[in-house]
């Protein structure tokens, strides 16, 4: 019986990882991506002009981060509810890597090394995990504090 409920609870996870990848998780992807593409560019953008003055580089990056802002708040906001705010910590994360490297290759002309595609590969694989379906139906219990702490007693004197 043990095995049944686990299969059917890692068919209806599967089928509730292809309800967020419908329309509202690609939205939610697709605006994720183009806020990195702005992101990486202030951050990034200004390593190729290091003779301009640092409070010109400041002042461009953070008017190009405006419109990561623009683009984030809303991607969170809108996949809040498709995903859990960890997964969509986690999906921002590779999509990060995945624009930067991009970024680094074409603008930079760094080209990662052999160590960093096997770190790239292993934080890709943390989304395998963060979607992984829950193997019991319980959610996770909240923290409890106890409303009366145990006060130690004090010492008495002896004499």
């Amino acid at each position: 019986m043990t095995d049944r409920v686990n299969c059917d609870s890692i068919r209806d996870s599967q089928s509730d990882m292809h309800g967020k990848l419908g329309a509202e998780g690609m939205r939610t992807i697709l605006l994720l991506v183009a806020s990195n593409v702005f992101m990486t560019i202030a951050w990034y953008g200004h390593l190729r002009f290091k003779s301009a003055a640092l409070w010109k580089v400041v002042l461009a990056s953070w008017l190009v981060a405006f419109f990561e802002y623009c683009l984030q708040v809303p991607a969170n906001r809108w996949g809040h509810g498709q995903f859990s705010a960890s997964q969509l910590k986690i999906l921002q994360e590779v999509i990060t890597l995945t624009v930067f490297t991009g970024f680094a290759a074409v603008y930079l002309r760094e080209w990662p090394r052999w160590n960093l595609w096997i770190a790239y590969i292993l934080i890709i694989a943390a989304i395998g995990f963060a979607f992984l379906p829950s193997l019991t139906a319980s959610q996770p219990e909240p923290l409890v504090t106890p409303s009366v702490q145990e006060q130690p007693e004090p010492m008495q004197d002896a004499a």
